[in-house]
């Protein structure tokens, strides 16, 4: 059996089922939206954004999982929050093809 494949980009992995996107949200901002991609003091790379939800009972993510939705062009219903649902930093999972990885890449990363 193959291995898995898992192509390490920083802030993005590619894997055989899409993207696995980290993101540092801040909650209960002024507006909606992602930042671009930042490095944290410990060296680890991630995309930043902020929602105007509050972190109360999922909303918060759902938020999250909308933006990121309509910006990459991936239905939410194939967008998950794999690691971090209670923390800042979150893994999200992008189910897609490998076409639609470029397309999403390209509109995260600003």
């Amino acid at each position: 059996m193959p291995e898995p494949i898992a192509l390490d980009h920083g802030w993005y992995t590619i894997t055989d089922h899409g993207i696995e996107v980290t993101v540092r949200l801040t909650p209960k901002s002024s507006r909606d939206d992602v930042e671009g991609a930042e490095s944290g003091a410990d060296g680890r790379c991630y995309l930043k954004a902020r929602v105007r939800a509050v972190p109360e009972k999922g909303k918060a993510n759902k938020a999250l999982i909308a933006m990121i939705a309509k910006k990459s062009g991936i239905p939410k219903s194939r967008i998950s929050v794999t690691s971090g649902q209670t923390g800042r930093l979150k893994t999200l999972l992008l189910e897609c093809d490998a076409d639609q990885r470029r397309q999403a890449v390209s509109s995260l990363a600003l």
